[in-house]
């Protein structure tokens, strides 16, 4: 693994509105579920890092048209960022506005030891319909596998399914698709079926359920490399096991 390479976190939640503290407390679960993390700095339009004494208070107010700025760590030797933007009803899963919540992390032993507490952390933070944390180079894989077919007529790579586009997904709740470590609120468990006792065994062998009644869930036991044909196996079999991701199948 290069040092280029990061550890990608995406959740999906309900749109803020007004005066919503979720950004707060998002910041607030990260660096609770990442020991010594301190999320203490932006970055201006110029790329200058700009401290921030005080941060919850300037959060609060720079709300950015339904997401809120970037914060981050100022450690370049171990890079941590977090930001939300707003995705539009007509853009957004089931015609909803959404809150799309991204962080960062370092691809080495602290990000991977972290990932799944983070993962969840931040959706439960944001109350997140799903979401998932991913190596960025298997990312770029799985995010291919999204298709605007009329723009882009090639298949997906390594014979992986074809996923529909967001605004054709009927719900907010059904995954758009999947990642190395898995977040799946519980009317997102509901909505692709999950858990069947009798089907997941495996599945739930690397799951655990959240607080509020979700789950965490890991497709392999290391990070997820899909150059590894068992770890493309392993996604290959949770794609087959549940069509209602990507929108392939109504639940």
């Amino acid at each position: 693994m290069t040092a280029k390479q990061k550890m990608t976190l995406i959740v999906y939640a309900p749109a803020l509105v007004g005066d919503d503290s979720r950004p707060v407390a998002v910041v607030h679960g990260m660096e609770r579920a990442f020991p010594g993390l301190r999320l203490g700095w932006t970055v201006s339009d110029s790329h200058q890092l700009i401290p921030l004494p005080q941060r919850d208070a300037w959060l609060a107010q720079a709300r950015r048209k339904g997401g809120f700025p970037l914060v981050c760590n100022n450690d370049e030797h171990f890079p941590v960022m977090l930001s939300g933007m707003e995705i539009s009803a007509r853009s957004g899963s089931g015609g909803q506005p959404q809150s799309d919540i991204h962080a960062d992390l370092p691809l080495d032993a602290a990000g991977i030891a972290a990932a799944a507490d983070v993962l969840e952390a931040v959706a439960e933070a944001a109350r997140a319909y799903w979401g998932h944390a991913t190596p960025s180079r298997a990312g770029l894989d799985i995010a291919r596998q999204t298709k605007n077919w009329a723009a882009n007529p090639q298949p997906p790579p390594r014979g992986l399914p074809a996923l529909k586009l967001a605004w054709d997904i009927p719900s907010p709740e059904i995954p758009h698709r999947l990642g190395w470590v898995n977040y799946w609120s519980a009317a997102a468990a509901r909505a692709i079926g999950f858990p069947d006792v009798a089907r997941d065994a495996e599945l739930l062998s690397r799951a655990r359920r959240t607080t509020m009644g979700g789950w965490v869930v890991r497709l392999t036991d290391e990070p997820l490399d899909l150059d590894n044909p068992a770890h493309l196996d392993a996604l290959k079999r949770a794609y087959e096991r549940f069509p209602e991701i990507g929108g392939r199948s109504a639940p």
